[in-house]
C-alpha cells in the first residue's frame, strides 16, 4: 500500500493555487470553470487533489470543513529551504501558526495554513 494523494477543498481556487505554488507544486492551465486540480509533487511521487468547495458540497451534501488537526507534511532538501518557503509564505500574507524552529526530533519544522485552513507541515532533516 502507498499513499497516492492528499485532498483539500478550496473556496477560492486562485488563492489556493498561489499558496501551493509557493510550496513548490506546479499547476497546468485552469480557468474559472475548473472544479478539480491534481498537481504532482515536484518529484512526481504523489498528487495533491484540490476541489472547489462547491463541488464537494454537491457530492457530500454539506460544505467541507478542514479538521481541527488534520495536516500533511512536505519534506524539503534543507533547513534553509524550509526557512525560504516560510518567508515566502509570510511575505505573500499567508498564516504560519508555527514559525520555523529546530524540533527536538532533528528536523527544521514549520506549520503553514492554506487559505481554507488546512495545515501543511514543512520540514527538513537537520544535518544532512
Amino acid at each position: 500500500m502507498k499513499i497516492d494523494a492528499v485532498g483539500v477543498s478550496s473556496t477560492d481556487l486562485k488563492k489556493t493555487v498561489a499558496f501551493y505554488e509557493l510550496l513548490g507544486f506546479q499547476f497546468g492551465e485552469y480557468d474559472a470553470e475548473t472544479e478539480h486540480l491534481e498537481p504532482l509533487t515536484p518529484d512526481g511521487s504523489a498528487r495533491l487533489m484540490i476541489d472547489k468547495a462547491s463541488l464537494l458540497e454537491g457530492i457530500l451534501g454539506q460544505a467541507p470543513q478542514p479538521g481541527n488537526h488534520s495536516s500533511f507534511a512536505i519534506q524539503y532538501a534543507s533547513p534553509a529551504e524550509v526557512d525560504r518557503v516560510a518567508a515566502a509564505l509570510l511575505a505573500a500574507g499567508h498564516s504560519l501558526p508555527a514559525q520555523p524552529w529546530d524540533a527536538p526530533w532533528g528536523q527544521r519544522y514549520a506549520i503553514a495554513e492554506d487559505p481554507d485552513g488546512y495545515k501543511v507541515d514543512l520540514y527538513a532533516t537537520i544535518g544532512d
